[in-house]
């Protein structure tokens, strides 16, 4: 039987700093640290439109992070596409976000659809994350995952067209259309 060692924030931060993993791309999940996928121009570019949209439709709300890390529960600091987090920004000057400054997380999906879809929902949901969406090129849809418990999401809808109210700004309108560009 094979056991893994798992490394907690701290280790990980520490490798960062000593610049162990200056050329890696990569991201702790739960412990381990995970190599990430090179990024594809769509990926890219649909990403940077999202985050664009959602600036203006948040504006003076929340901040807009892309490819950001954020600090979760269970050893993990994955760098979601696009993190829509509590203001003052001055919050993440010696740290970044927690799970309760966190109100949606966005994962645009090309080839990572599988661990998108499973084991960051799951992680997601077990940190508190109140919102997380998946955006799904494939199919040109929007998985939208609401109302966290122990480990998974116990609202789940998809998106092909129309239009996705979030939990924290209810009265803001966010239309797929805009999301899919």
């Amino acid at each position: 039987m094979i056991t893994l060692a798992k490394w907690s924030i701290q280790d990980y931060h520490q490798m960062i700093y000593s610049g162990i993993l200056s050329d890696r791309h990569v991201e702790l999940l739960e412990g381990e640290i995970i190599e990430m996928s090179p990024e594809k121009p769509l990926h890219r570019k649909i990403t940077d439109s999202i985050a664009e949209y959602l600036r203006e439709k948040f504006r003076g709300l929340a901040k807009v992070y892309e490819a950001h890390p954020v600090t979760l529960l269970l050893n993990s600091e994955p760098e979601p596409d696009i993190a829509v987090i509590k203001m003052p920004v001055s919050l993440y000057d010696f740290r970044h976000p927690y799970s309760e400054e966190i109100y949606l997380l966005i994962e645009v999906s090309d080839t990572t659809l599988e661990k998108d879809l499973e084991e960051k929902r799951f992680l997601y949901a077990s940190s508190g994350i109140l919102e997380y969406w998946v955006v799904n090129l494939e199919t040109e849809q929007i998985i939208v995952f609401k109302q966290p418990s122990i480990d998974n999401y116990q609202f789940q809808k998809i998106y092909s067209q129309g239009t996705i109210f979030t939990l924290v700004f209810p009265d803001i309108e966010i239309l797929v259309e805009e999301l899919l560009k």
